[in-house]
């Protein structure tokens, strides 16, 4: 007998942010696999008997291999149990939600897809700002700040990201952000262009920092700090409010 696994987006933390059919999900499952990200007062919305495995990555901590979490989905699926696959924010933005879903076909397994709110839009929404605006910004563009070795990835569209007309928004890029910085002002966006660091979204330890490209990158090769984050830039960070 084959089970069922559902891949439910977390949203950035906060439970009250999770869709009535994620917290169904959670409810109902067998077993929890979780991202490190979407651990918290999140998981206390399984019920008494599920079990809860984490397998969550982070950066220059020791971290489960993508085959092994892929390998342990099909296992208690093949188990029969349901199984719920916890995302942090929405797992189709920078989650490795296709390796899985290509490991679940290959073995014969259903899945679905619950779609989750994505940290950009909590952190902006938190920050009060939009991420489009008339005239100044008529594009949003979610770029990542790490390839597979953590590095700066070699093959960015520089012109795209140096769009002075376009809201960007960096995952994993703390560590990168400098070097991404010196390449934007290279590639003529200004050094002054404004930038909001946003970090620990919706969670209690939550910090929105407001600056400014060449600041942020200045400060982020001083000190990153332990904080998952995203990096804003463009016309719309100048929205926030301190």
């Amino acid at each position: 007998m084959s089970g069922f696994v559902s891949f439910v987006g977390a949203g950035p933390g906060d439970p009250d942010l999770l869709t009535v059919r994620a917290l169904d999900r959670i409810k109902r499952a067998d077993v929890v696999l979780f991202d490190d990200l979407a651990a918290g007062p999140i998981l206390a919305h399984a019920g008494a008997g599920a079990d809860l495995v984490g397998v969550g990555k982070r950066a220059g901590r020791p971290s489960p291999k993508q085959d092994h979490v892929s390998r342990l989905l099909v296992e208690y699926a093949q188990a029969g149990g349901r199984v719920v696959r916890l995302k942090a924010g929405d797992g189709g933005m920078f989650g490795r939600l296709e390796e899985e879903l290509t490991a679940l076909r290959a073995a014969g397994v259903d899945f679905e897809i619950v779609p989750g709110v994505p940290s950009p839009f909590a952190a902006a929404a938190a920050a009060g700002i939009p991420l489009t605006r008339r005239l100044s910004a008529r594009r949003v563009q979610f770029v990542t700040g790490a390839d597979i070795s953590g590095g700066l990835p070699p093959d960015l569209n520089m012109a795209a990201l140096a769009d002075p007309m376009a809201c960007t928004v960096v995952f994993m890029g703390k560590r990168t952000f400098p070097a991404l910085a010196r390449a934007l002002i290279a590639h003529g966006l200004p050094s002054d262009t404004p930038a909001m660091l946003a970090e620990a979204v919706a969670t209690p330890e939550q910090c929105l920092t407001r600056s400014t490209i060449a600041r942020l990158a200045a400060q982020l090769a001083q000190d990153r700090g332990t904080k998952p984050a995203l990096v804003f830039y463009g016309p719309l960070a100048e929205g926030y409010d301190d």
